[in-house]
């Protein structure tokens, strides 16, 4: 798709410095534009591409002032990082527009529904009585279970597989290869030694405005809801178990892992490779370092690290000590030869 400067200026409500007519094709990082392309410079520490770049176009924040010549028309901006979000978002849309029907082999239940400017792409497959809100768009080999619920302006990328009952809200984002409902790692031990089933029959509700990565599973409640509320994102290569929940706004990082029962707060940070434990709350606000393990709940407000879980700057002399172990073990030996020598003399002298 093309776009002219002067139609992204409008969209941008941005000011133009050079060529209004024209026109960039594809976007790229500015050390490796060429002509055609759109770029953008937020970072200092980037700015001497500026001068050198091949791309047609490059968006700049109005703080920003050019110390050489530019060879390069310029989209000037309060913030160029947000502006470029903003135009890629844009672009998005703009390109899922074009998908609009329901292409062969795919499969639609007659009793389900579904919305206007919808796409089914083929080998897709829509079991009964499901719900498909506007504007969805469902990418191949996507399954969806009986009795799911999909909310507007949502998109299901290839291979994603949606359990029976689930609901999916408004303007989510399901990337390729995620399970969600799949079940809880439910067992219960017998007299035997063997481990029975527990079936699970709950569900996951993902409420507005939720982004799921690649790879990542989501399972449903044992009787009830696993429920990741408004705006949560979460990375690729996440495990989330039965009955969790997991608050507004809250991000998540690839590799993370919450047991069972596990209610994470508001705005909450989580690094790569976080396990949390099951029945835990972890409050409001709460960071967590990258491979932290929780063991045990959190309050809100808190920053931490280490596995298990404190402190963040006690988390850090406690690196500290552990990276410098060496030296002080050998110091400890030393000492103790020092006090065995220092004995050996005191019983020489009595």
């Amino acid at each position: 798709m093309r776009f002219k400067v002067d139609e992204i200026a409008r969209f941008l409500n941005a000011e133009v410095i050079g060529n209004k007519d024209i026109a960039v094709d594809r976007v790229s990082k500015i050390e490796e534009a060429e002509p055609g392309s759109l770029t953008f410079l937020s970072v200092d520490k980037y700015e001497n591409y500026l001068y050198t770049t091949k791309a047609s176009v490059v968006i700049i924040s109005k703080e920003f002032l050019p110390e050489k010549q530019l060879n390069t028309t310029l989209i000037v901006v309060d913030d160029a990082y947000q502006a470029l979000a903003a135009l890629l978002e844009y672009y998005n849309h703009a390109k899922e527009k074009l998908r609009i029907g329901v292409e062969q082999p795919s499969y639609i239940h007659e009793t389900s529904t579904m919305g206007s400017d919808c796409w089914l792409a083929a080998f897709a497959y829509v079991g009964r009585n499901v719900k498909i809100g506007n504007r969805v768009k469902i990418y191949p080999h996507v399954y969806i279970g009986d009795n799911v619920n999909l909310g507007d302006d949502v998109v299901l990328y290839s291979g994603v597989k949606i359990y029976d009952d689930c609901v999916v809200g408004n303007r989510c984002a399901i990337h390729a290869g995620s399970v969600i409902g799949s079940d809880g790692f439910g067992f219960a031990p017998q007299s035997d030694g063997a481990y029975k089933k527990i079936q699970q029959i709950g569900n996951v509700i993902l409420e507005d405005d939720v982004e799921i990565g690649a790879n990542t599973t989501i399972d449903c409640g044992t009787m009830d809801s696993t429920i990741i509320r408004k705006g949560v994102k979460i990375d690729n290569l996440i495990q989330i178990g039965h009955n969790c929940e997991v608050g507004e706004n809250t991000v998540m990082a690839g590799q993370t892992g919450l047991a069972g029962t596990t209610k994470v707060g508001r705005n909450c940070r989580f690094a790569g490779q976080v396990g949390v434990a099951g029945h835990l709350v972890i409050g409001d606000n709460v960071q967590l370092g990258a491979q932290t393990g929780v063991t045990k709940s959190i309050g809100s407000n808190e920053t931490v690290l280490a596995t298990p879980a404190i402190e963040y700057k006690r988390a850090v002399k406690v690196y500290s000590i552990y990276r410098n172990l060496p030296e002080l073990r050998q110091n400890v030996i030393d000492l103790q030869k020092e006090v065995r020598e220092i004995k050996k003399n005191l019983k020489q002298d009595i």
